[in-house]
Order: C-alpha cells, then sequence, then structure tokens
C-alpha cells in the first residue's frame, strides 16, 4: 500500500478520499486554489500545498503544480477524484514519468473511452450493443445528413470527447442538422479542444442506466449492479437510485455482462461506470464509459456495503479486489444532489456564505459534503455542496425517508436546489418510477415555481 497519496482534486471527493486513506493508514496531502485556503479537504489532510489562483485553469488543472506538490511532500501516489484531470491521459501519463502512481485506469484506457468513436468502435468489436450511428467523426454536414436519413430523425450529434453535455444537439428534421451540426462542433472545439463530433440515432424516452465496474491487475473485472441517472438537467444528473425501478432479474443479468464484456475488452483497472440508455422496449445500449469513480458513487456503496474508493486504492497499489463476484444488493437506495442553485431562476448558481448548515441524520442517511457554518461557495467552481443518500428497505421506505431527510436539511445564506428536490420527491410520475432522460423537460414545470 501506498505511504502518502496525493488528492488532486477539492470539495466533497477530497474529503472522501481523506477517509478512505486514513482508514488504509495512509497519509493524505490537499492541494488547493487560493480560493480553498479555508476548505475542510485542506483541514483533514496530512500536508497542504496551495497550487495557485482560483480559476481552475490556473490550479487544479496545472499538471506540472500537482506533480511539483507530490514531489516536495514525498506522496507516492496521487487520486485524481472526478472532474478536473480525472479523465486526462496526459496527467497519467505525466505521474507515471514522474515515477508517482495514479490512481485510476491506464493512458491507453482513458484515451480509448475518452474518445466517444473510439469507444463506440472497441464495443462494437466486442459485441456490446451501441445506439445506431455513425461509426467514427463525420466530417462534414452533408456526411451527416448521409448518416441521418439513414436511421431516421431525430439524431443527436454528438462530441466525440468530453461529455457532461457539452457538444451535443438533437436535430430533429433536415432543415434543422445543419445548425445542430455547427454549433456542436463550436461548442466540442471550444470546451475540449476537439470539434470532431458523430452522429446517432436519438432516442426518445431512454433511462440513463450505468453500471460500476471494478478491475484488478490480476484479471479480474466485475460489476456491482446499475445506478438509474434518468432525472437529469440537460445531461447533468440530479438524483441517482439503485436498484433501477423497472430492472428485472433477467435484464440486469444481460447489461450487465455487456458492461463487463465491454470493461474487459481494455483489460479496464480500476473503478469506471459503463453508461447504457435502456429503451421504453427493452432494448439497452452503450453510450459511454467514465474511467473514473463517480459522483454518486455512494449509492453503490450503500446498497452493495464496498467501499469504492478503497477498492480504487488496493488495485492501485497492486493488490486484488476485496470481492471477486457481484454482490448482492440490499433494499433500495436513492441519491440526491444539493447544489447552491436557484431553480426559479434557471438553476443560476447562488454563491456566497452559508450562515446556518444542519444535515440530516438518522438510520439509513449519509452526507456528503465539504460545506459547513461560516464557509464560502466560491463562484469558480461546480455549485454542489453536498449529496444526500438514504437506504431503505424498499423504494417506497427510501422516498419517505428522502423526504423527511430534505425537510430536515437547512441550509441558510446561499439559495439551494433543496425545495426543488422536495417538490420532485412528491411528483406522481417520480413516485410510481415512471421517469426518462426528458422526465424535467416534459414533466417538472411544476417543481420550478
Amino acid at each position: 500500500m501506498f505511504t502518502k497519496v496525493l488528492i488532486a482534486n477539492r470539495g466533497e471527493i477530497a474529503l472522501r478520499v481523506i477517509r478512505a486513506c486514513r482508514e488504509l493508514g495512509v497519509a493524505t496531502v490537499a492541494v488547493y486554489s487560493e480560493a480553498d485556503r479555508e476548505s475542510l479537504h485542506v483541514r483533514f489532510a496530512d500536508d497542504d500545498v496551495c497550487i495557485g489562483p482560483a480559476p481552475a485553469r490556473d490550479s487544479y488543472l496545472r499538471i506540472p503544480r500537482l506533480i511539483a506538490a507530490a514531489e516536495i511532500t514525498g506522496a507516492d501516489a496521487i487520486h485524481p477524484g472526478y472532474g478536473f484531470l480525472a479523465e486526462n491521459a496526459e496527467f497519467a501519463e505525466t505521474c507515471a514519468a514522474s515515477g508517482i502512481t495514479f490512481i485510476g485506469p491506464t493512458p491507453h484506457q482513458i484515451r480509448t473511452m475518452g474518445d466517444k468513436s473510439a469507444a463506440r468502435a472497441a464495443m462494437i468489436a466486442n459485441g456490446v450493443p451501441v445506439v445506431p450511428g455513425s461509426p467514427g467523426p463525420v466530417e462534414s454536414v452533408d456526411e451527416a445528413l448521409e448518416w441521418a436519413e439513414k436511421m431516421g430523425f431525430p439524431v443527436i450529434i454528438k462530441a466525440s470527447a468530453g461529455g457532461g453535455g457539452k457538444g451535443m444537439r438533437v436535430a430533429r428534421d433536415v432543415d434543422d442538422l445543419a445548425k445542430s451540426f455547427q454549433v456542436a462542433r463550436a461548442e466540442a472545439l471550444s470546451a475540449f479542444g476537439n470539434g470532431s463530433v458523430y452522429v446517432e440515432k436519438y432516442l426518445q424516452r431512454p433511462r440513463h442506466v450505468e453500471f460500476q465496474i471494478l478491475g484488478d491487475t490480476h484479471g479480474t473485472v466485475i460489476h456491482l449492479g446499475e445506478r438509474d441517472c434518468s432525472v437529469q438537467r440537460r445531461h447533468q444528473k440530479l438524483v441517482e437510485e439503485s436498484p433501477c425501478p423497472v430492472m428485472t432479474p433477467d435484464l440486469r443479468a444481460r447489461m450487465g455482462e455487456a458492461a463487463v464484456k465491454g470493461a474487459k475488452a481494455i483489460d479496464y483497472v480500476g473503478a469506471g461506470t459503463v453508461e447504457m440508455l435502456l429503451d421504453e422496449d427493452g432494448a439497452f445500449y452503450f453510450m459511454e464509459m467514465n474511467t473514473r469513480i463517480q459522483v454518486e458513487h455512494p449509492v453503490t456503496e450503500m446498497i452493495t456495503g464496498v467501499d469504492l474508493v478503497k477498492e480504487q486504492l488496493r488495485v492501485a497499489a497492486g493488490e486484488k479486489l476485496s470481492i471477486s463476484e457481484t454482490p448482492a444488493m440490499r433494499g433500495h437506495v436513492i441519491e440526491c444532489r444539493v447544489n447552491a442553485e436557484d431553480p426559479a431562476r434557471n438553476f443560476q448558481p447562488s454563491p456566497g456564505r452559508i450562515d446556518v448548515f444542519h444535515m440530516p441524520g438518522g438510520n439509513g442517511v449519509r452526507v456528503d459534503t465539504h460545506a459547513y457554518a461560516g464557509y464560502h461557495v466560491p463562484p469558480y467552481y461546480d455549485s454542489m455542496i453536498a449529496k444526500l443518500i438514504v437506504h431503505g428497505h424498499d423504494r417506497a421506505e427510501a422516498l419517505a425517508k428522502m423526504r423527511l431527510a430534505l425537510d430536515t436539511f437547512i441550509i441558510q445564506g446561499v439559495t439551494t436546489t433543496i425545495p426543488f428536490l422536495g417538490k420532485l420527491m412528491d411528483h406522481p410520475k417520480f413516485v410510481s418510477g415512471d421517469v426518462h432522460t426528458k422526465f424535467l423537460e416534459q414533466e417538472g414545470a411544476d417543481l420550478f415555481l
């Protein structure tokens, strides 16, 4: 096992990694920007290094500064968390060249799955179903139109690199295609430095269902069940749960087998997530693979009892996974992301000082957060300030626990999404499990009042 791990991230995920390291007897190093000087991850790490000004491009995204921080503190491994450089192959390569272990998959695996076109090709070659679409990037509107006419409208233009909903545009007819193509390319180039896009058939009401994957260097690759992430806003997840409300044992077996097959195709090592679209007719398709720990990993931890971050550390240190097959899934788990945003104003970020911060508690309630009373929510980063996760005997009990937890989660000083989430938990269609990726657009008007 490692001696000291540097966490190349901030906020709640940095605290989460610190906890896992502490339990394994591993020292930690926090890095922070000038805006995060008073953050809890800085306080609780064994060592800390300031790596630059507030903007991420001047601090958390500066690879040389992260490597230098690891070297001067004697860290022998770096955990990237999620976001920032977590899926950056160059960062993983630089760590290796500097004699520092990157706690994650190999640069080749990151590159293969980070390029959506390459990932699709890898899945097709290994018999994993993918959404019908172009086999690789399309170079012109005319080429995009050829594929669209083969598949039938609507189609979606998607960036080959990146994620998070950027570089994605739906084209519902021929007239819409040219504009969607140009906007998607421009957005992809701006966000990822890569303007290549490809075309996929657009599914009207699919569920977003992802499978948690773990692999080690000894040839073991397993899945730990699914998470339903269908409640989204502009491709950003707001609520995640497990098991998926419409999942059956047979469907789980088939989807899980496909997810493991896809991961084994690249000899995957570490924690990753195979994301799929589950159509209304029961057909499922590979969408992408995230080669990192996910924001919503606590859902899987609570329903299986497996500490995913500890598994990441063990695998990166060359050890075997502590489990060799899919664990049992017990009960039902729901996670809500609490953001410092105003839903009534199109989810406008609400940075500022938190005056009151009272977390809910009780049996089966978990809160992952870096916030506290007196904390200043900076305007420079993602607005998520907490993840609220509940575990119930079944979905009905989990919903009841989540309603109570949201009702007793008190944050004052900044506007948050807590009232919005409370309304969502009472929406008849959400309660019945009848959701899809466009659920909020089509059914959520009352939630924004």
